[in-house]
């Protein structure tokens, strides 16, 4: 797969994800952790807010691999 085909379909997957994501974080946040402490809440939205980060950051790394080393990963 060529280095540009491998980027167009990483930002595909990228924003696709991340539109998901951030629609599934939206109600977990308004549905489950509204009502709970504070001190619930608070880890709680933290961690809905780098939650995405680890996908994404493989799918970056994915698409900067050099052209011939799909399979080495």
């Amino acid at each position: 797969m060529s280095e540009r085909t491998r980027k167009f379909i990483g930002v595909l997957a990228c924003v696709s994800f991340l539109i998901v994501y951030c629609l599934v974080a939206m109600v977990v946040g308004a549905r489950l952790l509204i009502d709970m402490p504070g001190w619930v809440q608070l880890p709680g939205f933290i961690l809905l807010g780098i939650g995405w980060l680890p996908v994404v950051m493989k799918l970056i790394r994915w698409m900067q691999m050099p052209v011939g080393e799909e399979g080495s990963r």
